[in-house]
């Protein structure tokens, strides 16, 4: 028994080791390729600086490069790739202090002995001195920061790459964020303090209306406006891509179950969607509604919070939350149902096409 026990523990061991060595190459993998991508950037931006008493100079470099470096390594060297490599130096320049760096060799000496000695181990110290620390300057991969690198707003691009590396987000998922506008909506909630301090922490989710956007955008449902569908229909495209739905709900949501039921005196009624915070450590419910939201809708929403409140949850967790997801909501209608106090339900609209990026910046300003 004992024996058996231990190969279980040796097993153990030694998978754990693997993963810890897998993790580690990728890291080292990334974080090699990144410095290397920053440096190309950084001896392009100071050969161009120190050109730049000739007219055009900047514009004649790059293509001359692309041309070189194609002919010695093949793909990956074009000129769009150089000038992000030069664009995210200049972005991200303060990530690697002028210490780790080190002073670069004068570009106008004779270079073709020099750089290839010294080029390599300036690379190594530098990836040597940044892997191991705690706190890498570059978390996602370079793919990821191609991305970033394209969003002109400094406070945007660091809300962008702190919730990527929070949440675990691919490529393709940090350019739905963008094109869904989530920094502006999720920014639309707060005051200019709370705006800051997205670019700093990203969101940070503490009380109800942190985990709430303004609007919910459902365009991977592919509704049309001008088409019909009914509440059911809606229901089941959510359920088919629940995942993008989840990714649109944003932190901390466990999806618990579709058409909830309970009944009393024996009448049956169903929750929509029922989902979980862990983050706010209480019960989601969603209702859909395909029109306009009436007043009848927040009062069967107050019920079922009301059932989940008394019934379901536990004493350690916290006041259920209730939406009502609608096409069209009506302030006043939510104005004089709910109490003025009221932070547990909530109306919020969808729209099944993206909003435009340059409205939301308007309600921004």
């Amino acid at each position: 028994m004992s024996k058996s026990i231990s190969n279980r523990e040796l097993f153990s061991s030694i998978k754990t080791l693997i993963k810890e060595a897998q993790q580690y190459v990728v890291r080292n993998v990334n974080t090699t390729m990144l410095i290397t991508y920053f440096e190309i950037g950084r001896m392009i931006v100071e050969n161009e600086q120190s050109g730049k008493h000739r007219a055009g100079y900047a514009k004649e470099i790059i293509p001359q490069l692309s041309n070189y470096l194609t002919k010695e390594f093949g793909k990956g060297y074009s000129t769009s790739n150089l000038e992000y490599f030069r664009k995210f130096y200049i972005l991200y320049k303060n990530r690697i202090s002028q210490s780790v760096i080190g002073k670069s060799s004068n570009p106008n000496k004779s270079q073709s002995n020099t750089a290839k000695s010294t080029l390599p181990t300036r690379l190594s110290e530098i990836t040597q001195s940044l892997i191991g620390k705690s706190k890498l300057p570059f978390s996602l991969s370079w793919t990821h920061y191609v991305q970033l690198i394209k969003i002109e707003n400094e406070d945007e691009r660091n809300f962008y790459e702190i919730e990527a590396t929070q949440n675990n987000w691919s490529v393709r998922e940090l350019t739905r964020q963008f094109n869904a506008a989530i920094y502006e909506r999720v920014a639309l909630s707060k005051d200019k303090k709370g705006v800051r301090e997205l670019a700093k922490k990203g969101q940070i989710i503490e009380t109800t209306t942190d985990a709430l956007k303004n609007h919910y955008v459902l365009e991977f449902l592919d509704l049309k406006e001008d088409n019909r569908y009914s509440e059911s229909e809606l229901e089941t495209a959510i359920i088919n891509k629940l995942e993008h739905f989840m990714l649109e709900l944003g932190k901390g949501f466990l999806f618990e179950g579709r058409q909830r039921r309970f009944t009393f005196e024996g009448d049956s009624f169903f929750v929509d969607l029922v989902f979980y915070n862990r983050l706010l450590k209480c019960f989601v419910l969603f209702d859909l509604k395909i029109g306009k939201l009436a007043h009848q809708d927040i009062g069967q929403m107050q019920m079922y919070v009301n059932y989940y409140d008394r019934m379901i949850k536990t004493k350690e967790e916290n006041p259920t939350i209730g939406i009502v997801l609608c096409k069209e909501e009506n302030k006043t209608v939510i104005e004089f149902t709910l109490p003025e106090n009221n932070k547990t339900i909530f109306a919020k609209e969808y729209k099944e096409v993206l909003p435009t990026k340059e409205d939301l910046k308007k309600q921004l300003l």
